[in-house]
Formats: structure tokens, sequence, C-alpha cells
């Protein structure tokens, strides 16, 4: 099975200071869709993973949590591309729950249903938070710089972020690094 995380505020739709709380305000980030569907295309199921506290904090409620995800599904199916599961963890930090990134019970999670080890799994997003929790569950972490990750254009990311992260300019060039590296595999194998 060959397996791709993603964040999803800040990394495949537009992120907000005050909580995406709508449909309206979930607002895919231009060429994701597309990078989403050269995923599928390139033989990998996407996984999308996100903290969800302003559902903790009552700042919107799980039919609008449904909706987003609904429209987000509708958006990639017409560009041919699709997410086969959303985890995502509805807790406020002060509940101190395991499924919270920066810990890595939301990975822990998709592992446990695909009955898979996530060790080396690719996983994409826009923040240290993101990644920590990717890399403890084994994850390969990946930085876009959209969101959160704009803050690191142009420059060095600090120790704190997990060894071996790598940096891309947002999920389609994500996207492109992922089918190359699996086209020279293939190339390899053949």
């Amino acid at each position: 099975m060959k397996l791709v995380i993603l964040d999803r505020d800040g990394t495949i739709n537009e992120s907000s200071d005050d909580f995406v709380k709508s449909p309206e305000e979930w607002l895919p980030l231009p060429g994701v869709l597309e990078a989403i569907a050269r995923l599928n295309h390139g033989g990998f199921q996407v996984v999308v993973v996100s903290n969800q506290g302003g559902l903790g904090r009552g700042l919107f409620d799980m039919a609008q949590v449904n909706a987003m995800h609904a429209k987000m599904h509708k958006l990639l199916a017409a560009a041919g591309g699709r997410v086969e599961a959303v985890f995502f963890c509805p807790h406020g930090p002060e509940e101190e729950c395991r499924c919270r990134m920066p810990l890595p019970g939301l990975f822990e999670q998709i592992g446990e249903r695909y009955g898979i080890s996530l060790q080396g799994v690719p996983m994409a997003g826009d923040s240290l938070r993101d990644l920590q929790a990717g890399h403890a569950a084994g994850c390969e972490p990946h930085l876009v710089l959209t969101g959160l990750g704009a803050e690191w254009r142009d420059r060095s990311l600090p120790d704190t972020f997990p060894p071996g992260t790598r940096v891309h300019a947002d999920v389609g060039a994500f996207a492109d690094h992922i089918l190359a590296r699996e086209a020279q595999r293939q190339a390899q194998l053949a």
C-alpha cells in the first residue's frame, strides 16, 4: 500500500487564525486539488490529519466539519482525485488528549485502521507540530511553505524540526517530489 498523509489547514486549504469554521471558509490552496489527483493517479492513497480544536471550543459543530469535508471531497472528485479518510482531533489543547498534534495519536489511528506501519510514510504539513506528530509515528517529514510554513521561506529550519525534514514550496512540489522518487524506484526495479 502506497500512502501519503497530509495535514489539512494551511497545507490543503487556507488557514485562519480564527479557525476555518464553515464550508464557505474552506478554500483550497492553488494547485492542491490537482496535486492530490496526481498522487492518486500515481498509485498513492491520501489520508488527511487535522487538529480541529475549534470543535472542542464550540466555535463550530460536527455538521460544519462534515460540510467542510464534503466540499473538499466534491472539489477533489471534480479534479480527478480523492482523499481516503480524514482523521481529526476535536479536542482543545487544555484537554491533553493523545490525538492532538504534536502527539502521534492521529497517526497511530491511521496505522491501526490500515493495519500497517507508518515507518517511512511521507507526511506533509505546514507546522512543526504536524511534523513532530508524524515523525513520532515513524513518518518521513515534509514541510510545505504554505500556511504557517510560510515563515520558513528563505530561512534554515531550526533543530526543533525532525531530522531529515524536506522542504517544499507547496503540496504540488511535494507531490512532484514523491512521484519522481517513486518513478525512479520503479525504474530501478525494472
